[in-house]
């Protein structure tokens, strides 16, 4: 067996706390990944895993040993392969379902008919994922950015969130010209993760003002939301780039002008490593150039 391969299997296991986790997302059996750690194990002549019925966790010897290891393993490999080479292997990226479907996917499926030897695997889902424990290699988060540490991020996008409703909506409950209106209206309320979250505006150097919007209507998804302020039930608050075909035909009416407008930003993070798999790079740089014309 390859001792690098083992010490990385290994190191997943240890991380994700289990040789079923580590064999899910490195997409190979159980019994093989004990097959590495034991492999390991008999050729340091050490022990590496404190075992338990329910999880592992490394000792002294292994934290030390194969961390180091492969850290120097990842920084030589990146010494000896060309900055510029062609990004290839498993590129696995995280993303909010609407803004992956609409923005972020095209941009990276471009890319990968670009890279043929680049494999993409793409998981949609508003809840955050933990880079580590999914096995990500990037992240695509939007709104306040809550990173842990040892995560890098680069701001990548700013798509602006403005307030909107239909014509029907507006000619029978009026059209608020102030923030202080908007208590006097229906809103369709973002509830994510069983969470209301309230509406943001801009205020010149100091943290921006909240607005807890009251509603009948609560949703977990924005093209719903989207679809409901049509049909006259309420005022959303709502990225542009998701409402710009309905604000072109008319179908929503923006309202409050930029009074009412909210930089939201969208941020890639990643895992920091010796030195940045291309894969990885090429992924942010695409996206940090085409990304922004697309949530304009």
């Amino acid at each position: 067996m390859d001792r690098l391969t083992s010490m990385a299997v290994f190191v997943r296991a240890v991380d994700l706390g289990s040789f079923a986790a580590a064999a899910d997302v490195l997409e190979m059996s159980a019994p093989m990944v004990g097959k590495h750690v034991r492999f390991l194990e008999e050729r340091l002549g050490v022990r590496l895993l404190h075992r338990t019925t329910r999880r592992q966790s490394l000792t002294d010897s292994g934290q030390k040993r194969c961390r180091t290891v492969l850290a120097e393993a990842e920084a030589a490999d990146a010494i000896a392969t060309d900055q510029s080479s062609e990004p290839r292997g498993r590129l696995r990226v995280t993303m909010p379902a609407l803004l992956g479907r609409h923005c972020v996917a095209p941009l990276l499926l471009k890319l990968a008919q670009k890279y043929t030897a680049l494999e993409l695997d793409l998981a949609f889902g508003d809840p955050v994922a933990d880079l580590m424990e999914g096995g990500y290699d990037l992240a695509i988060r939007t709104g306040d950015l809550t990173a842990p540490s040892g995560v890098i991020a680069r701001r990548i996008a700013r798509q602006r969130m403005v307030v909107c409703g239909s014509r029907a909506y507006l000619k029978a409950h009026g059209r608020p010209r102030a923030l202080d209106e908007l208590g006097q209206h229906q809103a369709i309320v973002y509830r994510r993760l069983g969470r209301a979250r309230p509406w943001l505006f801009p205020r010149d150097g100091q943290p921006p003002r909240e607005v807890w919007p009251a509603g009948r209507l609560r949703l977990d998804d924005l093209e719903a939301i989207a679809d409901a302020a049509a049909r006259g039930m309420g005022l959303a608050w709502l990225p542009s780039w998701l409402v710009r075909d309905r604000l072109d035909n008319g179908a929503l009416i923006r309202v409050l002008g930029d009074e009412g407008e909210f930089p939201y930003d969208c941020h890639a993070l990643w895992l920091p490593t010796p030195r940045l798999p291309p894969k990885v790079r090429v992924a942010v740089d695409a996206l940090a150039a085409a990304l922004p014309r697309l949530v304009a």
